[in-house]
């Protein structure tokens, strides 16, 4: 899912791994030796854009006239039944809400607008009553932020480079900048992608236009490691050696125990950490900004790197496409007639007609979106695909995204084991959710999903209808994700509470389709319902995993054979040759082998 509007040059989105040839090992270290440039050293810059509309919210409904309350707003509510609706003058954000006049609550979303960063998202809101006829909540949007760091050193040849870090988008992808100076003005150039820029000595502050001009630019001040926290993975980054604590219980429903108690030596695990805690900036082969470990149910291992916290949701990518099928089995449960095998253009009714029809679409199956083997021509890895995710959604005259991906050619029979990535399709699953049940998607996923997982804040990416989009780009709490691996562990049952049944869980994780090996690092690659199926060796045994995935490095893999969970957080977008590695080789690497004690029967 393409979150960041800003244009840039086309071979950002490449992977692409450059080394800086320094003489020293440390940022400091290179720094000092770069003393014949006033712009040698570490430059910071962290950028909150916009100021949505947030605090508490206050729906007051005294004598039958609502209105609500918002950030120095007073609107009309407009009330239907249980139902009650309200926008803020200028697109400000809108509230859909309903009455459980039952619990004396009122439960909805606020959507917030779309963002010089961000598209439009939906987060849930609840509000209790405080006086008769008067809710209270608080709005709390997600916020538009970026960092961008710039480490400015000399080269062995004696030329000034800068390295450009952007934690929350990996904005720059490793590249190194040759610098040039035209008195105060400045000119970063990476094989022609261009940086323009001016430096005032005397005030000591750098600026550089990252993008485009529809942004000014961006104001650099100088960093050391106390206060570059997007940078290095901790701060102080003195090189203290990392002490293992047990997580804290956060009343979000995870039990919490340490390594030890659920069989988990600690030595590989620190191994791992230190690992992360002395990645070199420049060179980084894991900038990992999270990772959480569940066993037997308990939480066991939780850190943050980069700035990131337990509190702060992390955007997962594709990693949320895994929920679309999710939908599908809540939905069976609560009675929507949906099936694997259901056609999915009658699902489709609102459409009267479909581009490029083609008989072969009537055999187009629920089990086939789920897979990736609808026969249509979308392709995400291939950038010249009609159905491309980003040629789809950056299509102005195209803002119906179901009808654009129902409207595809067909290019082979639906069905058959050979998955092609496309987004567009987890997404239509997610309309046949909402066909089937009637619902708008973030209630359904709220009232089903969230709730019953006790999930904390989180945040839908919607379309330009106002539907959720299925095809990824929610934001959650790192605990909250891996409830999701720890729900399918237990096959269907999260803290003794049966969620989804045991039937869709084992038909989901069960092997549907595969993947071109050319598109997974040479590596066996199957696929379920939305689950990656990988196949990891560690020692003499080799476990079979499914996980949810999402570029940059968003992961949640669930590790039958030993009744265990991992997630992993990064920030290593575009470059799918580092973060895929992170599954493959850091965790049977690192943590499988920490298992000590069988899984319990």
């Amino acid at each position: 899912m393409k979150l960041f509007s800003l244009r840039v040059h086309g071979a950002l989105y490449g992977c692409l791994f450059v080394l800086i040839t320094v003489a020293a090992s440390s940022v400091e270290a290179q720094a000092q030796n770069a003393h014949a440039d006033p712009l040698s050293g570490l430059w910071g810059t962290e950028v909150r854009f916009g100021m949505p509309v947030q605090g508490e919210l206050t729906l007051d409904g005294r004598g039958g006239a609502w209105r609500a309350l918002l950030g120095g707003y007073q609107v009309a509510v407009q009330p239907n039944g249980g139902d009650l609706r309200f926008k803020l003058p200028g697109d400000s954000g809108m509230f859909r809400g309903h009455l459980d006049a039952a619990a004396n609550v009122i439960r909805g979303q606020w959507i917030q607008p779309k963002g010089e960063l961000l598209n439009e998202y939906a987060s849930p809101i609840e509000l209790h009553s405080i006086a008769p006829s008067v809710w209270r909540g608080t709005v709390v949007p997600l916020e538009q932020r970026i960092s961008v760091y710039a480490l400015f050193s000399t080269s062995s040849t004696g030329k000034l480079q800068a390295f450009l870090s952007n934690p929350e988008r990996n904005f720059f992808r490793g590249r190194v900048f040759n610098v040039t100076r035209d008195g105060a003005r400045i000119h970063l150039d990476a094989n022609g992608w261009k940086i323009e820029g001016s430096f005032d000595d005397k005030a000591d502050v750098l600026s550089l236009q990252l993008v485009d001009d529809s942004l000014p630019p961006f104001q650099f001040s100088r960093r050391k490691d106390k206060d570059a926290v997007g940078f290095y993975p901790r701060i102080p980054s003195d090189g203290t050696e990392y002490g293992y604590r047990k997580p804290l219980a956060d009343n979000d429903g995870w039990a919490t125990a340490s390594l030890a108690d659920e069989g988990l030596d600690e030595a590989p695990i620190a191994a791992l950490i230190d690992k992360i805690l002395r990645a070199d900036p420049i060179t980084n082969p894991t900038d990992i900004q999270s990772l959480l470990i569940a066993r037997h149910g308990h939480l066991v291992l939780e850190e943050y790197f980069y700035g990131f916290n337990e509190q702060r949701v992390h955007d997962m990518r594709s990693a949320s496409k895994t929920f679309a099928p999710v939908l599908v089995g809540l939905a069976k449960e609560h009675g929507a007639k949906l099936a694997p095998e259901t056609p999915v253009y009658p699902l489709f009714s609102q459409y009267k007609s479909f581009e490029s029809w083609d008989a072969k679409k009537r055999a187009v199956s629920l089990r086939d979106i789920m897979t990736m083997t609808a026969g249509n021509a979308c392709d995400d890895n291939d950038d010249n695909s009609p159905g491309n995710e980003d040629m789809m959604q950056s299509d102005p005259k195209r803002q119906d995204w179901y009808k654009y991906t129902l409207d595809l050619p067909m290019l082979k029979e639906p069905g058959g084991k050979d998955a092609v990535y496309c987004s567009g399709d987890l997404n239509l699953v997610g309309g046949a959710v909402a066909s089937a049940t009637g619902t708008w998607l973030p209630d359904f996923f709220e009232a089903q999903l969230a709730r019953p997982l006790q999930f904390g804040r989180y945040y839908l990416n919607l379309m330009p209808d106002g539907q959720a989009y299925m095809g990824g780009g929610a934001y959650l709490r790192p605990r909250d994700e891996l409830k999701l691996g720890q729900l399918f562990l237990g096959g269907g049952v999260w803290n003794g509470k049966r969620i989804l049944s045991k039937s869709w869980v084992e038909e989901s994780t069960a092997t549907h389709a595969r993947f071109d090996p050319a598109y997974s690092l040479g590596q066996e690659h199957q696929y379920g319902y939305g689950w990656h199926i990988n196949f990891l060796k560690s020692g003499e045994k080799t476990y079979r995993v499914f996980g949810a995935g999402g570029n940059g490095g968003q992961f949640v893999i669930v590790v039958p054979d030993l009744d265990l969970v991992i997630g992993i957080n990064g920030g290593s977008y575009g470059e799918f040759g580092k973060w895929y590695r992170w599954e493959l080789e850091l965790v049977p690497q690192f943590i499988l082998p920490a298992v000590k004690s069988p899984a319990r029967q």
